[in-house]
């Protein structure tokens, strides 16, 4: 499939905050129902995320990536920084990205991740990973960019214990080459 021209890859504003957040809590309840307790899905709120998401986009400027669709506007964001495991031979992290359920399979994710890679390495981060559920169907997207399988743990996500996957690039430089 072609990429999707009218995509633009951009540092998010805090005018992005109420998107982030509605696609947050939207991809959370369409794909981790099973995965996650019901609970954790119905508990969310638009608010509370944006309340987060507000905080990270004034003091971490740069670290919170958007793409825009045109007059759509905000279709997909994600944020990374210095990986959090010290014992993982790994510099950066992705630690959300999420695309909005219309906007999926048009190159978005793809998009992401590539803006993501380049503000790690703007930042010297020359390598990264990214956790996700194992049961997500969704990680297999990863591995189809590249990633190479790390290791798996239990994580905890909205107070349960969950198996992860973390895939890994270990030279950011050469998947911009790609």
């Amino acid at each position: 499939m072609d990429r999707d021209t009218t995509l633009r890859a951009r540092q998010a504003k805090p005018e992005d905050v109420d998107a982030i957040a509605r696609i947050e809590v939207e991809t959370w309840r369409t794909t981790y129902p099973g995965m996650l307790p019901d609970r954790v899905l119905v508990g969310m709120s638009e608010r509370r995320q944006r309340g987060a998401w507000v905080s990270l986009v004034r003091y971490r400027p740069g670290d919170v990536i958007v793409v825009e669709d045109g007059d759509a506007g905000v279709v997909g964001f994600g944020n990374c920084g210095a990986q959090r495991d010290p014992t993982l031979p790994f510099a950066g992290e992705i630690f959300t990205l999420y695309v909005a359920l219309d906007a999926q399979n048009r190159g978005v994710g793809r998009q992401l991740v590539g803006a993501l890679f380049e503000r790690l390495l703007h930042n010297g981060k020359p390598s990264a990973l990214i956790w996700v559920i194992r049961a997500n169907p969704s990680r297999f997207f990863y591995e189809h960019l590249g990633g190479k399988f790390v290791l798996t743990r239990r994580i905890r996500v909205g107070g349960e214990m969950v198996e992860a996957i973390a895939y890994g690039w270990p030279d950011l430089a050469a998947y911009r080459a790609e």
